[in-house]
């Protein structure tokens, strides 16, 4: 076996050199299939194009190549002695090819080839089969895999005219040079019946490698779409400014932008000549009532016009707390947020009431059943007060977050601390808590409270905890 698997090996990576050699190639431009010196193929990189599988494709082909036939075959006629044949065995044949689908299709093979005997007598070994063939398209080399079934016989002055079943399954490469000629290597294994002799020693099956080596001719490839060129720019108001360089195209108007020379504000000020084109102004400048605060806001225009500001009416933002709510939406302008989860949105500080606090962390009294998410009865006392808690203040989110310990498998235990979380949220529904106001999160075992080399550590770290959350 060690024979065609070095030989395999040598095809295989010459097939996947060739490529690389021949852009190198191209891009000196000393060689080219397709056009003059350097051009390039279908996808215009080297003398090798992209020439990528397609739906509906037929591929003939030739092919030769060994075959290293087992010492277990059982090819031979009844009542004739058992003899070895020499290895390898050279082999020709033809195949013909159709993909309905880009990445699958149907191929026939037949082979004939000559071979000897371990005895020096002649030989002639052939074969006929059809397979499946699945190829993944897209690139410049499109590797694939065969799996059929088949017919391997001999015809042999020692061992008579025999043929058996056959089964093959290989791997393989595809290389298209052109649109309509490739190579392609085969790597396969053929798969038989053992002699009566060899049957129950290492299986039951004989397998015979196989390396092939082709070319191919693709029909009904579709042909590649040339890039319409691109439409000269026009000038539409024929002001001599093509389109694209002229800011009124319909118009037709002068220098510096191919717009004519208008009165946008009608002041009686040209629009070239007024600073202020899009106002109503006075001399000397065209710009009515000045800007005092000069923010970019006339003063007609600005809500605050000795103040600088920002848009949409010219007035600063203030924030005097800090606490990153404007002054507008702050009910304690002069005081700042306390972000702790509760009521964070009026600008006031706070303090959790009482009953919030008792449903901030670890949560006690919530049970489930052992290595599950089956919340037990005597869990829905605890439940129930979280549930009048969210209730008495709607604008509470929660986060529920799963605990467990060490004790099994890390992703298993993360599921589990998910699904009781879980659990929990789906009973808050059940009460008519809105499911948006509550988020899950699934700890498992990485966020310990104790050891969880103790039992009493461990049943500390089996828990449920609530954060209250913005």
């Amino acid at each position: 076996m060690r024979a065609p698997i070095v030989l395999s090996a040598l095809l295989l990576s010459t097939l996947v050199a060739l490529p690389a050699r021949a852009q190198e190639a191209g891009a000196s431009g000393s060689l080219s299939f397709e056009g003059g010196e350097g051009s390039a193929s279908a996808s215009g990189e080297g003398w090798f194009g992209r020439y990528s599988p397609e739906p509906n494709l037929v591929e003939l082909g030739l092919f030769g190549g060994l075959i290293w036939m087992s010492d277990d075959h059982n090819l031979r006629a009844v009542n004739d002695s058992h003899q070895t044949f020499k290895r390898p065995a050279l082999e020709l044949g033809l195949r013909a090819a159709y993909f309905p689908l880009s990445f699958v299709g149907a191929e026939l093979e037949g082979a004939l080839g000559p071979a000897a005997s371990a005895g020096e007598e002649n030989a002639m070994l052939w074969g006929m089969r059809g397979h499946v063939i699945g190829q993944l398209p897209g690139s410049r080399i499109t590797p694939f895999v065969v799996a059929g079934l088949g017919r391997i016989g001999a015809s042999t002055d020692a061992m008579g005219d025999d043929g058996d079943p056959a089964v093959h399954v290989g791997i393989g490469a595809k290389l298209a040079f052109t649109s309509l000629l490739g190579v392609r290597l085969d790597l396969r294994d053929n798969m038989t019946g053992k002699s009566p002799e060899s049957r129950g020693k290492r299986g039951e099956t004989a397998h015979h490698p196989e390396v092939l080596l082709g070319l191919s001719l693709t029909l009904g490839r579709s042909e590649e779409k040339k890039p319409e060129p691109a439409a000269a720019p026009s000038d539409r108001d024929k002001d001599g400014f093509l389109d694209p360089d002229d800011k009124c195209p319909d118009d037709k108007g002068v220098a510096p932008d191919g717009c004519p020379v208008g009165d946008r504000d009608r002041d009686g000020f040209l629009d070239p000549d007024d600073k202020c084109p899009d106002h109503k102004g006075v001399a000397p400048d065209g710009c009515p009532v000045g800007d005092r605060d000069k923010d970019g806001f006339l003063d007609p225009d600005d809500k605050c016009p000795d103040e600088k500001g920002i848009a949409p009416d010219g007035c600063p933002d203030k924030d005097p707390d800090q606490d990153g709510i404007l002054d507008p939406n702050d009910k304690c302008p002069t005081e700042r947020e306390t972000k702790n989860g509760f009521e964070d949105d009026d600008g006031c500080p706070d303090q959790l009431p009482e009953a919030v606090k008792k449903f901030s962390g670890v949560i006690q009294g919530i049970e489930f059943d052992v290595n599950k998410a089956t919340i037990r009865a005597k869990s829905f006392t605890v439940l129930d007060e979280a549930v009048k808690v969210l209730t008495d203040y709607p604008k509470l989110r929660m986060e529920i977050s799963g605990h467990t310990d060490t004790d099994g498998k890390r992703d298993h235990n993360l599921e589990l601390s998910k699904k009781r979380a879980e659990s929990v949220k789906e009973y808050f529904a059940k009460k008519g808590i809105a499911a948006e106001r509550i988020e899950t999160r699934g700890a498992g075992p990485d966020e310990p409270l104790a050891d969880n080399k103790t039992k009493a550590g461990k049943q500390k770290n089996r828990r449920i905890e609530f954060k209250l959350v913005q």
